[in-house]
C-alpha cells in the first residue's frame, strides 16, 4: 500500500527537508518516527525539498507499506515527533501515485517585515532601514509572469533539467508593516523564490526600475539578478494534486 502524510514544520533547526549527509533534516525526523512506530525501515518521497531554515505549512510526501494504516497514525506520530512537525493526516492512495511528479502545483509566501518585531525573528525578513513600494513590486510581478526561463533565479550549480516553470499567480499585498508574496507556479528552481524576492527588494527599494527585470531574465545568468533573500520568510503554504486520481483500487 501507498499512504501520503499531510504535515507542516518550522525549519529553523533542519537543513531543508531533504535528507543530506552529516545535517538534522525533515526528512530524517520523520522516517524516524515512522520506522519506529510502523517497526519496519520507511522511506518517504517528498513533494519536493525546502532549504535550510525554510518552513513548510502544507507539505507532502508519500511512503509504501504492507501494514494496512489507519487514521490513528497521525496523532501516534505527533506524540512522537518534535513540537516543531505537525502530522495532519495519512490516507491511502493509488500504488503509482507520486507526491512529487504528480503535484500539478506548488504555491509560496514569503514576508516581509519593515519594523523591529521581536515576534517575527524566525519567521520574515526584517528590513527595518528601506521602505519598500509595493506597486512597482506588484510591476515586477506582472513582468514575471510573461516569462518562463527562470535561469537567472536557479542556484548555481543546481542539477535541474530544466529550468522552464509556469508561474500562475505572483502579487505581493501589504499588512500595515507586513509586506507578502504571494507565488504559484507548476514547479519551482532551487533557491528561485529567495532569488525572486531579493531582486524584487531592489526594485521596491528604487535600486533599479522594474523594466530591469526583462533585462534579468533575458540573461539567462544566476549573476545577473539580486542577492538571494535569507530563508526565515519563505513558507511552503500548498501543493496542489487532483486528488479524485489518487484514489486506492476497491
Amino acid at each position: 500500500m501507498r499512504y501520503f502524510i499531510e504535515f507542516s514544520y518550522n525549519g529553523k533547526n533542519y537543513f531543508g527537508y531533504q535528507i543530506q549527509p552529516n545535517q538534522i533534516s525533515v526528512q530524517e525526523v520523520l522516517e524516524h518516527a515512522l520506522s519506529t512506530i510502523l517497526r519496519e525501515e520507511i522511506r518517504t518521497t517528498g513533494a519536493g525539498r525546502t532549504d535550510t531554515g525554510v518552513h513548510a505549512r502544507r507539505m507532502f510526501a508519500h511512503f509504501d507499506t504492507e501494514k494496512n494504516i489507519d487514521s490513528s497514525l497521525a496523532g501516534r506520530l505527533n506524540s512522537f515527533l518534535p513540537a516543531d512537525i505537525a502530522v495532519k493526516r495519512v490516507f491511502p492512495v493509488r500504488e503509482d501515485f507520486h507526491a512529487r511528479f504528480d503535484a500539478i502545483y506548488r504555491t509560496y509566501e514569503y514576508c516581509i517585515v519593515q519594523a523591529k518585531d521581536p515576534f517575527t525573528t524566525d519567521f520574515a525578513w526584517q528590513l527595518r532601514h528601506r521602505r519598500l513600494n509595493i506597486e512597482k513590486m506588484n510591476e515586477a510581478c506582472r513582468i514575471l509572469m510573461e516569462y518562463e526561463d527562470f535561469s537567472s533565479f536557479e542556484k548555481t550549480g543546481a542539477d535541474n533539467k530544466t529550468s522552464f516553470c509556469k508561474i500562475y499567480r505572483a502579487h505581493w499585498e501589504a499588512h500595515g508593516e507586513l509586506l507578502k508574496l504571494t507565488i504559484s507556479a507548476d514547479r519551482f528552481l532551487r533557491n528561485m523564490v529567495r532569488a525572486i524576492v531579493g531582486t524584487m527588494v531592489d526594485i521596491g527599494s528604487g535600486k533599479t526600475e522594474p523594466a530591469h527585470l526583462r533585462r534579468i531574465l533575458e540573461q539567462k545568468s544566476r549573476t545577473a539578478a539580486g542577492s538571494s533573500a535569507p530563508p526565515q520568510g519563505l513558507f511552503l503554504v500548498d501543493v496542489g494534486y487532483d486528488f479524485d486520481k489518487a484514489q486506492p483500487a476497491g
